[in-house]
């Protein structure tokens, strides 16, 4: 499912939001901008939080936690995350102000991050993008707007339809399914012995748990929204 848009209009300009959106395609500029993928690989290697040296020297490693959210794997990785975060996080940023909102979306971020590197200490895997910390953002949506309506593009084998979902549906759905393929990860971790590359699941069920447990420490004003 591709979110198109959302009905809920923003009482304020969200360049917090903006500004997340320009800073995470400023690092993908300078990231395609380098020559060789020698370049590339080493440069997501300084910035990706890589778990196994983040436990082993945590004291040196913890700024990875926040440059990771800052770097992408292509250009269908970064494109996804930014077209989540323009729909959802503008409301996000609008019902919490924009100080807080800034604060919010890094410490998702994190905790994205740390719930992934919890669950597989010995990876040696790079673990990169905004998608835990958009996440943060998209359960911080769902405990604020329930109730909103999102267009989306639903596939429906070589179809498309578009429809209005109720965000708790849509963002319900999206929830599940990381969970669900987390498990599927950890099970395969368990009968391979190894830890697996692809995507971090469990920074995205991490992160939107973060988002959902901490809106009403950042949530300046409660109420109903249509």
């Amino acid at each position: 499912m591709i979110p198109l848009r959302d009905n809920i209009p923003s009482k304020s300009f969200p360049f917090v939001n903006w500004i997340f959106v320009a800073a995470n395609a400023y690092v993908f500029y300078l990231e395609m901008s380098l020559h060789s993928a020698p370049e590339i690989q080493a440069f997501v290697n300084r910035f990706s939080v890589v778990p196994a040296h983040l436990w082993q020297n945590f004291g040196s490693e913890w700024p990875s936690l926040f440059t990771a959210t800052f770097v992408h794997g292509g250009w269908m990785h970064i494109l996804s995350n930014m077209l989540f975060l323009h729909i959802f996080g503008d409301n996000v940023e609008d019902i919490m102000g924009h100080t807080r909102y800034f604060i919010f979306y890094l410490t998702v971020g994190v905790a994205a991050n740390l719930g992934q590197a919890l669950l597989s200490k010995a990876s040696l895997i790079p673990m990169i993008g905004a998608s835990g910390a958009i996440a943060g953002v998209l359960g911080s949506y769902f405990f604020f707007f329930p109730h909103a309506r999102v267009l989306t593009l639903i596939p429906l084998f070589v179809f498309f339809t578009i429809r209005e979902i109720p965000a708790f549906f849509f963002l319900g759905i999206w929830f599940l399914l990381q969970t669900f393929n987390g498990v599927g990860m950890l099970s395969e971790q368990l009968v391979t012995k190894q830890s697996l590359g692809g995507v971090a699941w469990w920074a995205h069920a991490s992160g939107f748990i973060a988002g959902l447990l901490l809106s009403p420490v950042f949530g300046k004003r409660l109420g109903k929204f249509k």
